[in-house]
């Protein structure tokens, strides 16, 4: 009861990351118009969840692997694997910089001896520090097994873009919740799809979303960071 008690605190869309200032996209697809109501915004967020269980949720787990072992190295392998297959330098920013904020906050709220070392490579430059190893790593020493993790990182992604689709666009809390409930459908699926895949076939096939987020780089008026 304990670990579920603080796995969902870990997965609380108000856990303070620097969550609220990222986009994850989604600001350019509205002013491109890719994204224009709420059944176009569902689909949008089916992509970035396909997008996220193959990129980041392969490193995910492997980080989350590493850490149940205690392989310190394989950790930094794994968080290096993210950072050099993320397009855009908006993308590596909200990588860093959630990653680190999650490894200052669980340090204040309690023990977490693996994420403490792997914040200090991130302060001496050993390693970039993105966030979805970093969330394997505090899940890891929460005791979640990989599956329960991998279900708390894909819960998250959907809850970003949701939350920025609220102060975004014309959608009320009832769509938004919608959505996120029926974006659970395809968790199993998609941890079943990566789950015995290597760092070296991290890959997606996602044209629309690189353009996006070049789009975001040179817009004039926004409200997130990516």
């Amino acid at each position: 009861m304990v670990r579920l008690g603080r796995l969902l605190q870990f997965s609380d869309s108000t856990l303070p990351v620097g969550a609220f200032a990222f986009s994850n996209g989604l600001e350019s697809a509205l002013q491109t118009e890719v994204v224009t109501d709420p059944a176009s915004l569902r689909e949008y967020v089916e992509l970035i969840l396909r997008q996220s269980a193959r990129m980041d949720g392969i490193a995910f787990l492997h980080a989350h692997r590493a850490a149940m072992n205690g392989d310190h190295d394989a950790i930094l392998v794994a968080d290096r694997a993210i950072w050099c297959r993320r397009v855009g330098e908006e993308q590596q920013l909200m990588l860093a910089r959630m990653g680190k904020k999650l490894a200052e906050l669980a340090l204040k709220i309690g023990p977490f001896p693996r994420l403490e070392r792997w914040l200090g490579d991130i302060k001496s430059g050993a390693t970039p520090g993105c966030f979805p190893v970093g969330q394997a790593i505090a899940l890891a020493e929460l005791g979640a097994p990989e599956s329960e993790a991998f279900v708390v990182h894909q819960y998250g992604v959907a809850s970003m873009i949701l939350s920025a689709a609220v102060r975004l666009m014309r959608i009320d809390h009832l769509d938004t919740q919608r959505i996120l409930f029926a974006a659970q459908d395809r968790v199993a699926d998609d941890y079943h799809a990566v789950r015995a895949l290597g760092l070296d076939e991290m890959a997606v096939f996602a044209p629309i979303f690189d353009v996006l987020v070049a789009h975001h780089t040179t817009t004039r008026v926004r409200l997130f960071m990516n």
